[in-house]
């Protein structure tokens, strides 16, 4: 469905139903595909979160909440993007699953073109700082989008350095949360000549949880996903293994055995991180991607059809707390891998399960 043949009430509907209490994108995906519109899928789940074993339903985000969210953005001067859109950003489409909206802030434009992303270390080293920033306008110069988190360090060196050329920082929290509060002047500039992108509800303080799934959209918009430096339990390297699990490009920075800031980096290497001294290396690694084009629409298939409490109390006593393939869990159960991804998303509505990211599923 276009944006042209999208009916507000429909767009509306999307967003309650993207909000809604225990739909995470996974769900959202499934529960689209299985009714076909948001509008049938906020009708429904009440009646799958019973019986998926919740004893009250699950509290839908009203009409008058997502009404309120968008006088907020708009307030603030943002606009909201669904993907069923074509304004939405084609590489975050091409995601399994994709977010279901993000609020933009700027330019989104930018959220278009051939992006590549710069993280590393928020207590980082001038010498990592000033890399950074040379890096990115470099890149810039190119005629790349640099992306980032807008964090201290070098997030925010590379946000600086592609300023003139074409800036992305993608947010933990809404629009109009600036963390940390001492790049309130770069957030202002990169709003009016760059692009700030939220999946969070408009001045949502954002939570630690909320941190990973920034950096799935950091490295979900990008080519490429450089690591200046970081430690080796640092945030960059969550979004390095996001990148390489999405099928973009990693690139790290080498650096002194002697430096903690190193080792992350060199590890990454270690790993099969191509090296990165300068942005001849990252236009090499990114010269024959095209882009990412999102998969067609695949037909809604239940299996074996509706899914059965005895199905779905099968399927409940396999999960664990350690996230699992949901084809191994349907071997074990014996039953058609739809039909068991059907009951997962039916438990995970009722909050029991918790649905993850590339085919795995755990006990919530």
């Amino acid at each position: 469905m276009t944006a042209d043949a999208f009916p507000m009430v429909e767009r509306m509907a999307w967003l309650r139903l993207a909000r809604t209490e225990t739909v995470g994108p996974v769900a959202f995906q499934h529960l689209i595909r299985r009714f076909g519109s948001a509008s049938k899928a906020l009708d429904a789940l009440p009646e799958l979160a019973r019986r998926a074993g919740r004893p009250t339903p699950p509290a839908i985000y009203t009409l008058e909440q997502a009404n309120a969210e968008i006088t907020e953005g708009e307030t603030r001067g943002g606009a909201l993007l669904c993907a069923c859109e074509s304004a939405f950003p084609g590489a975050l489409k091409a995601l399994d699953p994709p977010p279901p909206v993000i609020w933009a802030l700027g330019d989104a434009a930018l959220l278009q073109r051939r992006t590549v992303a710069i993280v590393g270390a928020r207590v980082a080293s001038a010498a990592g700082c000033r890399f950074a920033r040379g890096l990115a306008g470099e890149l810039g110069g190119a005629g790349l989008v640099i992306a980032s988190g807008l964090a201290r360090g070098v997030d925010a060196a590379a946000h600086e350095g592609s300023l003139p050329t074409g800036t992305v920082a993608v947010l933990g929290g809404g629009l109009g949360d600036i963390y940390p509060p001492e790049n309130e002047a770069l957030y202002r500039q990169i709003a009016e000549r760059g692009c700030i992108v939220s999946e969070s509800i408009p001045r949502r303080r954002a939570q630690a949880k909320d941190f990973p799934r920034r950096n799935r959209l950091i490295s979900g918009l990008s080519l490429a996903v450089v690591v200046v430096e970081a430690e080796l339990k640092s945030g960059s390297l969550i979004t390095a293994r996001l990148a390489a699990e999405q099928g973009r490009e990693v690139l790290a920075v080498p650096g002194s055995p002697l430096d903690p800031r190193a080792r992350g980096c060199n590890d990454l290497i270690r790993q099969g991180a191509a090296v990165c001294e300068g942005a001849d290396d990252v236009l090499r690694a990114i010269d024959q991607i095209g882009g990412f084009r999102a998969p067609p629409p695949a037909a809604y298939d239940a299996g074996d059809g509706e899914t059965s409490s005895e199905l779905l109390e099968r399927v409940f006593d396999l999960l664990s707390p350690t996230p699992a393939p949901i084809d191994e869990l349907a071997r074990l159960v014996g039953a058609p891998a739809p039909a068991v991804f059907a009951a997962l998303v039916e438990l995970s509505l009722a909050g029991r399960a918790e649905l993850l990211a590339g085919g795995h599923a755990a006990r919530a």
